[in-house]
């Protein structure tokens, strides 16, 4: 290996995980020449390492390896760049330069990553709502084939894992409790539990836990008599249980139900009955429940503020639902169609930058999916092109996450690889939760992955 890459990483550290990664990674010196590249680099260029290790990018993109190279973009411009490219094999490429300084300025080298878009960008022989300079084949129903249910986008493994297990439990009337953090669309799912299963031509109720007052809950979920309490109707109420006979109850937000409420609900679910407020005759109910919240239900628990038997009863079967950071491949199929839904709404034509779209695509998503509807409706109302750019973008992300992205906070080497390892990490620890079967996957040793974990904050 190059010398100055030695100097600049420790290689038996960090190139292993740089290897790990499903993107594609390549890192050119600051004259421009080959330093290192991961096999998914091999895979997607079509290379060997040894044939383009220091080589010139000049020479590179002569051959057509890398045509056009944004790495001689990079050294020009001294900043992060995005291009969308095809390879030799035609396989259209979202491709990423980051320049990397040391503590005075100076440039080390140039980081490349490399991603295969080609399925996510393709339209019916027109312009993509995303990139204005694509003019592809694919049909445009193919694309919306990863759209079910009341718009849950199914491009990743993990939400083809959540669909699949939401629509065997949409056959049976087992009780259902969703989980997840707020925005990733629990609502959606529960919405398809109801709709391809047997009661689907039936009511469909939802309840927010969290936005009725302690006061007015009971009687809202099962109603009263007459005369039940001061203000009441003269001739009562019905509840939300009763209102959905039959169907299908939503209880959202079902950890900010009040424990007086939860015992109750506990008997509705073993009776299947309830009693309204002020009344002594008990009303059958034939209803399916199912509940989400995005707090943890066992911690809750433990703290005694949530009943434990009836958390078993709520948790028959649990559906967790990912958050937006960790299904990237959802990302730009969701920029997309909202994209689209908004310029049908408003009357407009607008797309999206390459370079924005590389924002967005690093940008962690604490909102998850409504944080991503919410930005596109405001980056079209607002963004006064034709095209919405990086720098439109970046007025609605935070501050902190702004500096992030765009790397301004700090831009050396050191940092930029800390944070690939963490994130690296995390994943791995995710996934194999031992330290010994991360460092088999990692091709590092175990006291490292020990150490790194210790020193990233990370636990089981």
């Amino acid at each position: 290996m190059v010398n100055r890459l030695d100097q600049s990483v420790r290689l038996d550290e960090i190139l292993p995980i740089l290897e790990s990664i499903s993107d594609a990674v390549f890192i050119d010196s600051s004259d421009g020449i080959c330093l290192w590249c991961n096999s998914t680099c091999e895979d997607m260029y079509d290379i060997e390492m040894e044939d383009i290790r220091d080589r010139s990018v000049d020479d590179l993109e002569e051959e057509g390896i890398f045509t056009p190279s944004v790495t001689k973009r990079v050294l020009v411009e001294k900043r992060e760049l995005t291009i969308i490219h095809e390879n030799k094999k035609g396989i259209r490429l979202l491709t990423t330069g980051t320049p990397i300084f040391d503590d005075d300025g100076r440039l080390l080298m140039v980081i490349t990553t490399s991603r295969d878009i080609t399925r996510l960008t393709q339209t019916s022989g027109q312009q993509t709502p995303l990139f204005p300079e694509m003019v592809v084949s694919e049909s445009y129903e193919d694309i919306e084939s990863d759209v079910v249910g009341q718009g849950v986008v199914v491009r990743s493994e993990q939400m083809k894992n959540v669909l699949g297990l939401t629509r065997r439990l949409a056959s049976v009337n087992s009780t259902v409790l969703i989980t997840g953090e707020s925005g990733v669309g629990k609502g959606l799912i529960a919405r398809i539990l109801h709709d391809e299963g047997s009661r689907w031509n039936k009511p469909f109720v939802t309840v927010n836990c969290g936005a009725i007052p302690e006061n007015l809950i009971e009687s809202e979920l099962f109603g009263y008599v007459a005369g039940a309490f001061t203000g009441s109707r003269s001739n009562g109420k019905q509840g939300l249980f009763e209102a959905a006979q039959e169907g299908t109850i939503f209880l959202d937000e079902i950890s900010e139900l009040p424990i007086n409420l939860q015992v109750k609900l506990l008997q509705v679910i073993q009776e299947r009955q309830i009693t309204p407020v002020g009344g002594v005759k008990p009303i059958p109910v034939d209803v399916r429940i199912i509940s989400a919240t995005n707090r943890d239900l066992e911690n809750l628990v433990r703290e005694g503020r949530f009943r434990e038997d009836l958390y078993y009863r709520l948790n028959v079967v649990p559906v967790e639902v990912p958050p937006l950071r960790e299904r990237a491949e959802d990302i730009i199929p969701l920029l997309r169609i909202n994209l689209d839904k908004c310029n049908r709404e408003m009357n407009q034509n607008k797309t999206m930058s390459p370079d924005a779209v590389s924002i967005l695509m690093k940008y962690p998503w604490p909102g998850n999916v409504r944080e991503l509807q919410n930005i596109v409706e405001r980056l079209v109302i607002t963004s006064s092109g034709d095209v919405i750019t990086g720098d439109d973008i970046f007025i609605f992300i935070k501050e902190g996450a702004e500096e992030n992205v765009k790397g301004n906070s700090d831009t050396s080497l050191a940092a930029a690889l800390d944070n690939a390892e963490k994130g690296i990490l995390k994943q791995a620890l995710d996934r194999y939760g031992s330290t010994r079967a991360i460092a088999k996957v990692l091709k590092i040793s175990q006291p490292t992955v020990v150490r790194k974990l210790r020193k990233h904050g990370l636990t089981k």
